[in-house]
């Protein structure tokens, strides 16, 4: 038979209360007591009983994340890392991770949201591929719900984020590009309400300015964010009497269908036309040529935001709620 809370119980000859407190991770159970009682469960074999603990902690022991997208991307490289390492720190905290889609500003998005808070269904969210005024930041904080984001919003709301520093990283490519003789430099963004754009897009200016460089506004572009967008954006800039002989992309998808284009139409990458992403995905060590990126750490960005969750959803102080990273550059064959 299963070994009950009952039998832990009168192991350690404590009340069931006690026992269950002390499993459970109460401040009102003396350390000793609590080591005691879990070492004890750990040689019975004991599992509490998940369902009666969310019931007496009123905690659905599970935090959401609901993918920004309006295709399947379960398969992009990023969204995959990122859910590992979300999945692994929750994991380490005894949460379950439950995840689903919708198209990013559509009503099925606002639809997913309404009926995970309004049915329970997590005890806090994870965003990311924020908006510069985000409808979710406003409406989880209006129903006062915990969340924490990768990249940070506009909104005049307080909140634990992680935020990778596109800006500067973008501004190293430049320079590295410009550094070669290279100066018809072109960049692919994304949509401009996103985050990512207005980040990497002044990096872009910028590393523009320092390096002296003209600024060509048709040498801008906006794309979707994959591989088809980013090579049907490629086509259209280097179709051009006078084509960019370098393009910085908003991220390795958008860059690998740059380059993927470059080659059929016969360019020599990392000589004729430079090329650099940004993310760091593995499949960038792959391409031919390997492709110059700027790395983030997306697995650690993952459990970061996990533990930011988790310190909201306790209502513990957290030491700090922003964590800002840097990307590396990874020089590859693609910028020579």
């Amino acid at each position: 038979m299963p070994v009950t809370i009952h039998d832990v119980a009168r192991r350690v000859n404590l009340s069931i209360t006690t026992v269950s407190r002390a499993l459970d991770g109460y401040d009102d159970v003396a350390e000793d007591t609590r080591q005691r009682v879990i070492q004890a469960a750990r040689e019975m074999g004991y599992v509490p009983n998940r369902a009666a603990r969310q019931l007496r902690k009123q905690r659905t022991e599970t935090i959401g994340y609901i993918l920004p997208t309006s295709t399947p991307r379960f398969s992009d490289p990023f969204f995959s890392e990122l859910i590992s390492g979300l999945g692994d720190e929750a994991a380490k905290n005894n949460y379950d991770l439950l995840i689903s889609a919708a198209q990013p500003g559509e009503d099925a998005e606002r639809l997913v949201y309404q009926r995970w808070v309004h049915g329970h269904r997590v005890d806090g969210y994870i965003l990311n591929r924020m908006r510069l005024r985000d409808w979710r930041v406003q409406y989880l904080t209006q129903m006062n719900i915990p969340f924490v984001t990768l990249e940070r919003t506009l909104d005049p709301v307080d909140y634990p984020s992680v935020e990778v520093d596109g800006q500067t990283g973008i501004m190293n490519v430049i320079a590295h590009i410009a550094g070669r003789g290279f100066k018809r430099i072109a960049f692919i963004g994304a949509s401009p309400e996103l985050v990512i754009q207005a980040d990497r897009y002044a990096g872009y200016r910028q590393g523009l300015q320092e390096a002296g460089i003209e600024y060509i506004p048709e040498f801008v572009l906006e794309a979707d964010l994959t591989r088809q967008g980013g090579y049907k954006a490629a086509q259209k800039l280097l179709s051009t009497a006078n084509p960019p002989v370098a393009i910085v992309c908003i991220n390795d998808l958008t860059a690998i269908g740059v380059l993927r284009c470059a080659r059929d139409l016969g360019l020599e990458v990392g000589k004729e036309i430079l090329i650099a992403g940004f993310d760091g995905i593995e499949e960038t060590e792959n391409t031919q040529p390997p492709l110059t990126t700027l790395n983030q750490p997306v697995y650690e960005c993952g459990r970061e935001l996990v533990k930011l969750l988790m310190g909201e959803i306790d209502g513990a102080p957290l030491a700090k709620r922003r964590i800002q990273l840097r990307p590396e550059l990874l020089l590859r064959a693609s910028t020579g």
